[in-house]
């Protein structure tokens, strides 16, 4: 017959229980562990995703006594009955579960250039595709009222346009301004590039260096910062950075959304 020891342990040294806490959705907890605090997203056999309010995911073991509520530590449990809150794309909207791609609009919007084009994929890709919106870049702006000639905006194919350093007195102002059809819009955004459009927080910068005029702008930002002359790689950094529309600037959201509500509005 197997013996077994009886339980020496001190009352005193013994752990005291802790509140047992079903994982539902929207619940915000901390993983002391990593300091991590999120709302609850989803709870699977074993594990936990949390969602910070910058948007990142962590995925954590369901492990007894393994988060604060509060400051308070909990168990926390599988839900009996899991409820799926509505989730978000990146740029905030509702996401629509197994919705299929639309089939393209005849309206565009066009973009100065490929960092433009995958920056707005990135954030309202999602949007863009239910929508049927096609983004297309242009590599600058400079023959914009040709190319909008050439595009023939009309009430079932509208043209939106999205211009960087959009400001008064400048060459791009000047050069929205020839384009007067009423079917197409052009907007933009204050910053000489798209790069300055995502917040400084976000790449882990104080904020983005000035660069004496008359030098190639990404390349004197890069040098500044201490990176390496490789633009297109600084890139690929900023953009990994970028989670959602809480990365970017407001002066770039409203512009984006606006140019897509204008393509995609009824006739």
């Amino acid at each position: 017959m197997r013996q077994y020891s009886p339980d020496l342990t001190p009352p005193w040294k013994k752990p005291k229980p802790v509140p047992e806490v079903p994982a539902e959705p929207g619940l915000v907890v901390e993983e002391p562990g990593t300091g991590f605090c999120g709302a609850v997203i989803r709870c699977e056999a074993g594990t936990v995703t949390l969602e910070d309010r910058f948007g990142k995911h962590r995925v954590f073991p369901l492990e007894p006594r393994g988060f604060l509520l509060e400051g308070q530590v909990v168990t926390l449990t599988r839900p009996s009955s899991t409820i799926t809150r509505p989730t978000r794309t990146a740029s905030g909207s509702v996401a629509v579960p197994g919705a299929r791609a639309r089939v393209a609009r005849a309206g565009r919007i066009y973009v100065e250039g490929r960092h433009d084009a995958e920056l707005v994929e990135r954030v309202w890709g999602d949007d863009l595709r239910i929508e049927g919106v096609v983004v297309e870049y242009l590599e600058g702006v400079d023959d914009l009222p040709a190319i909008v000639a050439d595009f023939s905006p009309g009430p079932d194919a509208r043209l939106g346009v999205l211009v960087d350093h959009l400001v008064p007195g400048s060459k791009e102002s000047r050069i929205a301004a020839s384009v007067t059809s009423d079917h197409a819009l052009v907007l933009g955004h204050p910053y000489i590039d798209i790069w300055e459009a995502v917040k400084p927080s976000s790449v882990g910068i104080p904020s983005w260096p000035r660069v004496p005029h008359g030098q190639d702008w990404k390349t004197g930002v890069c040098r500044a910062l201490g990176w390496p002359d490789n633009t297109g790689a600084a890139w690929q950094h900023i953009l990994s950075r970028v989670h959602s529309y809480k990365d970017l600037q407001p002066e770039l959201l409203g512009r984006v959304e606006e140019l897509i509500d204008f393509v995609t509005a009824p006739h």
